[in-house]
């Protein structure tokens, strides 16, 4: 009871319950963590979550990890084979041994993974457990079969050992650092027996405990099977002979040769990974689970990912094909679809079941129809529980107080100290919802259930003065597509200490065609840009020393020069002709700023100024505004569609995408819920009959406002009087998208909002022909960006 007490008086984002402990978990974790935590606790159960990236599922992990301590493992890989091969993570690796072994040991657990490790090709289990040592003190075994079983799990062999993954021998006694201990393991033979076993420090090579048995983990989860080789070197023998490499036959031949002998020799050569699809053993992480609930995040967003996975390797692979490094037919990867058939939940599509998982804790639910009626609920829940209430300030605490002592209830107002009182408690506090702690008998309610209060409060703005936007090669990731003016597209690789003429020094590390790499000192990172896309379309790597670049630059240039010409007319044409002013803010207006709820950052509100100064002239409007997301883009947009609207036009406001489009519409919708304001949504998803009758009142004038993807630029959308268009992160529109409505509708004011400007927007901007507001300052406490689309549940399916 005490723990609940400073658990709410702490304000945490969110709880947990732990079952039959009346301990409750805290953490300011995501709403996924804490349903996953929640239901882990009520049911433990083994669950393999599968997030869409690596830094998703890192940042699960991370948030999972305060809750669950040794019962949550984290299974990664390297999102890119490119990455793999050139810079093969010994992190990811030790990740990944040490999740296949306490899956095999330990379960219950949470197990997380992402896309690519999903989908990764691993060693049978049974395999894994062949491969693992266990090590006894006066057990016989000879000391160089040891040093086999070693080497064939994917030990090296170097002169002192103070690192995972590798062992020295000396004598009658073998160091191994195995990845699950924090130091490594000294091993002394008398003959062939086993005479002692110790950990000993890693830096200054004394023993530190002498131990009577060891694990000793594989090195690497590229483990094959000695029954197998044979017949997947024929395997391979087959496919090169079916690889026509006419030009680089000599070097196909070669590398085909090496990579026999390294898999002969159970080399763990990330580069053999390749062939791990051929080894009858094989198998999917979902083999090492007895029983499992498997959970995905957004089946939408891996399917997203896994596509843009297949094309990044097809491009990959034919590179290395073409250059007779690799021979074609080898499976890199397994299907996505057959193992997403097996997923148990997705977050996404979140229903109920007879089989549950239910929490300990369930939503509080009160009816303000009436004063008598609240009270009864209030005396119903005081029957078998104790009440909490947490309210806001001094007036929501006065209401309450007022209304408890004119039906003659008994409360008590509690303070700093930990202690809970029966009946009712009521103390200040800021938290977002009640909920009913079902074992503790103790019911939270806040200013939500009992005024139905559901805004936050509006708070100052402080703006810190060492706040600066980062812009230098740290916002590079490995595996990142970059372009270099000379040598074309290439992928980072990361930062490489290289000694040059008895200095060493820092360089950026770019892998080209073919794995040519190219280093360039991070002095020099302005050197290189970070790939942007349309749609995060994989790019085609180019090969240094190659024409290829060069001649895409020209062709670029050329239209470059022509669209320069043309924008340059649209312009001119834009400052010659007069457009609407629209008129001064009135009350209708300020009312509906108040209703915003926050208080606008400093960089808000000089954008607002200078959108409304710009409104307001006869010139048509151009202005660009720019600001990282979660900056506060939209509202400052809405305040500019309100005033168009006010003032007796139409706004259209363009988005690239049919989700983003939704999320707009429903902001739309909340934000203009209390003003004569009619919106409209018009996208893909659009049915037929409505799409026919919001072509026909937007002609008629009907519709104030009409969000929507590219559909909006159709020839068959006719606005009655257009006088705003907003467009939304315009880099993933085409230049002709966004000039045709400017074409059609010369004396409109055009609203830009984007978090990445494309150059030629940014420079138009800098020279005066457009005008620029920039949003610089996050708001209050801003958060990282986060998405989760869920429904508001109690409970998890349960296999």
């Amino acid at each position: 009871m005490k723990k609940i007490i400073q658990v709410l008086k702490n304000n945490p984002a969110y709880l947990a319950m732990r079952k039959g402990k009346g301990e409750i978990v805290v953490s300011h974790a995501s709403d996924e963590a804490m349903l996953i935590a929640s239901a882990f606790f009520a049911n433990p159960k083994t669950m393999l979550v599968i997030k869409d990236s690596l830094y998703q599922a890192q940042l699960l992990y991370q948030e999972l990890h305060p809750l669950l301590k040794q019962k949550v493992v984290f299974f990664p890989c390297d999102e890119s084979l490119r990455v793999e091969a050139l810079a093969s993570s010994q992190e990811l690796i030790g990740e990944r041994i040490f999740a296949l072994s306490q899956i095999l040991t330990h379960q219950p657990l949470v197990v997380i993974c992402h896309t690519q490790s999903y989908l990764r090709y691993l060693p049978h289990p049974q395999l894994f457990e062949e491969y693992t040592l266990h090590l006894k003190v006066g057990m016989t075994i000879d000391p160089l079969i040891l040093r086999e079983k070693l080497m064939y799990s994917g030990y090296q062999m170097i002169q002192r050992v103070d690192e995972p993954f590798y062992y020295s021998k000396r004598g009658g006694v073998i160091d191994v650092y195995s990845i699950q201990y924090d130091s490594p393991i000294r091993i002394e033979f008398f003959d062939d027996e086993i005479e002692s076993l110790r950990f000993f420090d890693k830096n200054t090579q004394r023993s530190l405990e002498n131990v009577q048995e060891v694990t000793i983990l594989p090195a690497t989860d590229l483990l094959f099977d000695n029954q197998d080789i044979e017949g997947v070197i024929s395997q391979i023998e087959d496919l090169k002979d079916k690889t026509k490499c006419d030009e680089y036959q000599d070097e196909l031949d070669e590398e085909i040769s090496i990579d026999i002998e390294s898999i002969k020799n159970h080399q763990a050569s990330s580069r053999l990974y390749q062939y791990m699809g051929l080894f009858a053993s094989s198998t999917t992480l979902r083999s090492y689970f007895d029983d499992v609930l498997i959970v995905t995040s957004s089946q939408e967003k891996i399917k997203t990912v896994y596509n843009q996975y297949v094309e990044e390797t097809f491009y990959y692979t034919h590179e290395l094909q073409s250059m007779g490094k690799m021979v074609k037919g080898l499976s890199l990867y397994h299907e996505l679809q057959p193992l997403l058939k097996k997923s148990d939940i997705d977050f996404v599509d979140f229903k109920t079941n007879e089989k549950q998982i239910t929490f300990l804790t369930r939503e509080v639910q009160l009816s303000l129809l009436n004063e008598t009626q609240l009270i009864q609920q209030i005396k119903d829940y005081l029957i078998q529980n104790t009440i909490l209430m947490c309210l806001e300030n001094n007036h929501q605490i006065q209401m309450m107080t007022d209304l408890l002592d004119k039906h003659h209830l008994t409360y008590t107002l509690i303070g700093n100290d930990d202690h809970i009182y029966p009946e009712i408690n009521i103390y200040m506090g800021n938290l977002s919802t009640g909920i009913d702690f079902c074992d503790e008998h103790v019911i939270l309610m806040t200013e939500k259930e009992l005024f139905k209060v559901n805004h936050q409060k509006k708070k100052g703005y402080i703006k810190y003065k060492d706040a600066k936007v980062i812009n230098d090669y740290t916002e590079l990731n490995i595996g990142d597509y970059v372009v270099h003016d000379v040598n074309g597209i290439g992928q980072y690789m990361g930062i490489k200490t290289l000694e040059v003429r008895g200095a060493k020094k820092d360089y950026l590390y770019i892998a080209y065609k073919g794995n040519d790499t190219l280093y360039i000192p991070v002095e020099n990172f302005k050197l290189v840009r970070k790939y942007a896309s349309r749609d995060g379309k994989v790019p085609k790597i180019h090969a240094l020393n190659s024409t290829e670049w060069q001649k895409t630059k020209q062709r670029v240039r050329n239209k470059v020069d022509d669209l320069a010409d043309r924008l340059i007319e649209i312009y001119a044409q834009r400052m010659k002709q007069p457009g609407f002013a629209f008129p001064q803010d009135d009350t209708l207006q300020l009312q509906f700023e108040e209703c915003f709820g926050y208080e606008l950052t400093p960089d808000q509100k000089a954008a607002v100024k200078e959108i409304k100064a710009d409104m307001e002239t006869p010139r048509p409007m151009d202005r660009l505004l720019c600001g990282d997301v979660g900056f506060g883009k939209t509202e400052v947009a809405l305040r500019a569609c309100f005033k168009a609207i006010l003032g007796g036009k139409q706004v259209a406001f363009l988005c690239p995408t049919t989700i983003l489009s939704s999320q707009h519409y429903h902001t739309m919708e909340k934000r203009f819920e209390n003003f004569p304001v009619t919106i409209a949504l018009l996208n893909r998803f659009t049915s037929t009959k409505q799409r026919k009758q919001i072509l026909a009142d937007l002609k008629e004038g009907k519709i104030d406002l009409l969000v929507g993807t590219h559909r909006i630029l159709s020839n068959d959308v006719t606005f009655k009087d257009l006088g705003l268009l907003c467009i939304d992160e315009e880099q993933r529109f085409g230049v002709k998208q966004k000039e045709k409505i400017k074409e059609i509708r010369k004396t409109i004011d055009v609203l830009t909002l984007t978090a990445t400007p494309i150059p030629r927007t940014l420079q138009m901007s800098l020279m005066g022909i457009r005008g620029l507001s920039q949003i610089e300052t996050p708001p209050l406490n801003r958060l990282p960006v986060q998405t989760y689309v869920m429904e508001k549940v109690l409970s998890l399916l349960n296999k």
